[in-house]
């Protein structure tokens, strides 16, 4: 068996992937609760923002936390169109389940439907990484652990939508968005501690590409594109803004006239 650290780097790894599970939270819950105040084409948008802001966090939490993750006797690579894969998967499942709740009628059956895609599209995207990882050697997983991490994939999704549902103030979004990033990263974790590697060694090259030529290039740009629409979403008006806005300038309107 070979020794797996999930901390290579020590403590920057899951630093790191917590803080962009808690932005692309944040940054889904925001948009979510814009979605609710919204009618027609901006609805779609904001919800569609939303499941590419929650889809683009977990995936980029997990390939950053995977930076950190190395196996004593064996390189490691990754197939790109699986990890790529992985990434269109957690926007697409991520989104039925944004939508679901976004458009859902009865709240609380769209909340159970939406909680359930959603974290079954977290636990996807993370077995669909995990499957994207090339070695020397034969992957093995525990059961009980992988069954416990989808349970908490779906119940951490639930929570995040549940949130998106009754929370509105921006403190407390903060607050649920910081919960969410510690399920997230519990999830991740808890699968890796599923993993066990029996390492072969062999002189045979590996194929697929490295952490640092595909992985690391790739979770900067993701990484950068939530900071961007984090701020673009901070800076845009909410509807009631937009509504007080909108009073102020009546009265100064009706004296004009």
């Amino acid at each position: 068996m070979g020794h797996l650290d999930h901390a290579a780097f020590g403590w920057l790894t899951p630093v790191l992937s917590y803080v962009m599970a808690c932005i692309g939270a944040a940054l889904g819950l925001r948009c979510t609760v814009r979605a609710l105040g919204a009618t027609g084409r901006s609805r779609r948008n904001w919800l569609l923002t939303a499941a590419s802001a929650i889809g683009t966090g977990i995936w980029t939490m997990h390939f950053v936390a995977m930076l950190g993750f190395s196996v004593t006797g064996t390189e490691m690579r990754y197939n790109v169109p699986l990890t790529i894969l992985s990434l269109l998967v957690a926007m697409v499942v991520v989104g039925a389940g944004v939508f679901a709740v976004g458009y859902g009628r009865d709240r609380g059956r769209a909340l159970v439907l939406g909680g359930l895609t959603t974290g079954l599209g977290v636990a996807s995207m993370h077995y669909l990484g995990m499957a994207a990882l090339r070695l020397h050697g034969q992957v093995h997983y525990d059961p009980a652990l992988v069954g416990l991490s989808v349970v908490i994939a779906v119940v951490a999704a639930t929570a995040a939508l549940w949130a998106a549902l009754n929370i509105k103030s921006p403190v407390a979004v903060a607050v649920a968005s910081l919960v969410m990033g510690g399920a997230v990263s519990s999830m991740h974790y808890t699968g890796m501690m599923a993993v066990s590697v029996r390492v072969s060694p062999t002189a045979q090259a590996l194929p697929g590409a490295t952490a640092m030529q595909f992985i690391f290039p790739l979770a900067v740009g993701l990484g950068s594109y939530l900071f961007l629409t984090s701020a673009f979403v901070a800076l845009s008006p909410t509807s009631d803004e937009r509504e007080a806005s909108a009073s102020a300038q009546r009265p100064v309107e009706s004296v004009a006239r």
